[in-house]
């Protein structure tokens, strides 16, 4: 798994340890990776590995059913957890930013946000009220290692994707890899594809090579809405070391300015961001949809004097456009659907196949059960991006496959992994995982968990617990994180490994463990009052052995009124 992140198929820098996301980082120098593997290829199921922020600290006295391996990335005392001291430590080679599932070995490529983007895409047209997404538009930005999902996500949408990219060496990257139909460096021919694509209703990647600010402005001077959805997903957490890069300058001289004039470039980046949401904003006015695609796109415009809050905004992140994950995916994470993947060590593609042919199986039995229509819309999305992963050749790297699935379908699919590894049907050990971004993995008040409204939103014990749980319970690794995706000092994350080894202490390992796993997010989901998640922790709580959770009970409005306080 750490290979597989560092692979330069899958990696975005890997000669510099960096996995995905600008500087999301595996480790911190050579010396560690090969300190690390040393110490994986001697030790035994009585020690564990212990990771400081990608420092192997050595082997410690364990047990077998200890993980073997623990990982910490940038965990700092709360008060110099801020984005200005980052470098400050990171130079002094005591800290790293792990962002997600590189700093915990469980990236996959694309491909997981390949489906988070295409899952996302389907249900932001559903709440439009469009049962179809052909001849519909999508603009956003970032085509580099995460965001470079999105044109491919577009297409199986079924809709018209128009990404904006400033990096020609990424942008022909995906256009090379055939994730991107075409690409121009004229906004004109952009618009003209466009208005063809809309009139014959047909999907197709468009690629702008150029700035994605010149793209916004130039679609708001149409007098029609050309965009039914928008969104963002440049590297904002980042926003002033190449996550973002300003209007009226070349990628070469951004480049070149960022180090040389930092103040400088720093006031251009928060320039042209608060051009970009004026540019926006008229197209929303014309009926665009748009969403925060948890980049911090809004909390930066913010930062940059954009005024986005709401008139009735009780907090500093309840701002005039929704996270994705308010809107959309948050209701997802509250029902327990989230980004469980596997990845057969076998390196075959023929292994993959079988699981993929016994994941829809799987999913075909549980849309059976009895479970609320929305939960088998969920099934049946997921149905569907199996069926037609293979043919979409999404694997990059290692043979590996993601769905969003619930308690129930995670818990019955590590158990039918590990029984085609027990009888030899795949001719080598699974591993299962998760992308943090899910329904337990992260604390984060702008992203994961903003859809969080009991105050509760910048606490962080949920990914703290959940990493403590997870490592008692059977993972084979588990990895807790400060930052990933919206920022350093902005969240809390955590991931695991758990390998499936076809043996019958595997097979109990997962049980457990993904029996908390899961309902751990669910549980503080519904206590926090979203109605979804108290569904499903009910649900589960009759179906699985020793589960009793505090479920709320909501107040009487009408008796509230009357108390003084």
């Amino acid at each position: 798994m750490i290979l597989n992140n560092l692979d330069k198929r899958v990696a975005q820098f890997p000669q510099e340890l960096v996995t995905y996301g600008g500087n999301g980082q595996v480790f911190s120098n050579w010396i560690q990776f090969r300190l690390v593997l040393r110490y994986l290829f001697t030790m035994t199921d009585h020690q564990t590995l212990v990771l400081y922020s990608g420092h192997p600290l050595g082997l410690f006295p364990s047990t077998p059913d200890s993980p073997r391996m623990t990982v910490t990335n940038g965990m700092m005392i709360p008060i110099y957890s801020t984005k200005e001291l980052y470098d400050k430590y990171f130079a002094l080679g005591v800290t790293q930013y792990g962002q997600m599932t590189a700093g915990s070995f469980c990236y996959i490529g694309p491909q997981g946000i390949v489906h988070g983007t295409t899952i996302t895409v389907l249900n932001a047209g559903r709440r439009m009220g469009l049962s179809s997404l052909a001849g519909r538009v999508f603009v956003t930005a970032g085509l580099g290692g995460m965001s470079g999902a999105q044109p491919k996500a577009a297409k199986i949408a079924g809709c018209i994707g128009v990404i904006a990219e400033i990096s020609e060496t990424a942008l022909l990257k995906r256009h090379q890899q055939g994730w991107l139909d075409v690409y121009s460096k004229d906004l004109e021919e952009i618009v003209n594809w466009i208005k063809e694509y809309r009139e014959k209703k047909a999907a197709i990647s468009i690629g702008y090579l150029g700035n994605v600010v010149d793209l916004w402005e130039r679609l708001a001077e149409e007098p029609e809405c050309l965009v039914e959805l928008g969104s963002d997903q440049t590297s904002l957490h980042n926003p002033f070391l190449g996550g973002f890069y300003p209007a009226g300058l070349t990628f070469e001289e951004s480049n070149e300015l960022m180090t040389s004039d930092p103040a400088k470039f720093k006031k251009l980046v928060q320039d042209s961001l608060i051009r970009q949401i004026a540019a926006i904003d008229k197209i929303a006015a014309k009926g665009m949809y748009f969403w925060d695609y948890g980049n911090a796109f809004l909390l930066e415009c913010h930062r940059a004097g954009a005024n986005l809050l709401r008139e009735d905004a009780q907090d500093d992140k309840s701002f005039r456009y929704p996270s994705y994950m308010q809107d959309i995916m948050g209701d997802i994470f509250s029902m327990g659907f989230g980004p469980f993947r596997w990845v057969c060590t076998s390196g075959k593609p023929e292994d993959l196949r079988l699981t993929d042919q016994t994941a829809c199986k799987i999913i075909d039995e549980l849309k059976e059960t009895n479970v609320p229509e929305y939960v088998k819309q969920q099934y049946l999305d997921n149905k569907k991006w199996i069926e037609e992963a293979e043919k979409n050749e999404l694997v990059v790297g290692s043979q590996a496959r993601i769905l969003y699935s619930d308690r129930a379908g995670r818990v019955a699919l590590a158990a039918a992994f590990n029984e085609l590894v027990r009888t030899g049907k795949v001719s080598a050990p699974i591993v299962i995982s998760r992308d943090h971004h899910d329904v337990s993995g992260t604390d984060s008040p702008f992203r994961e968990t903003s859809n969080v409204y009991d105050g509760s939103a910048f606490t962080a014990d949920m990914a703290v617990q959940n990493c403590i749980g997870d490592s008692f319970r059977g993972a084979t690794w588990v990895a807790l994180h400060n930052g990933g995706g919206v920022g350093w000092g902005d969240a809390i994350n955590g991931g695991f490994g758990l390998v499936l080894d076809g043996s019958p202490d595997a097979s109990r390992r997962a049980e457990g463990m993904l029996n908390w796993d899961v309902p751990n997010g669910v549980a503080r989901r519904s206590w926090s009052g979203n109605a979804k998640a108290q569904e499903a922790i009910r649900r589960a709580e009759q179906q699985v052995d020793g589960m009793k959770v505090t479920i709320p009970v909501e107040a009487d409005e009408e008796l509230l009124k009357t108390l003084k306080f």
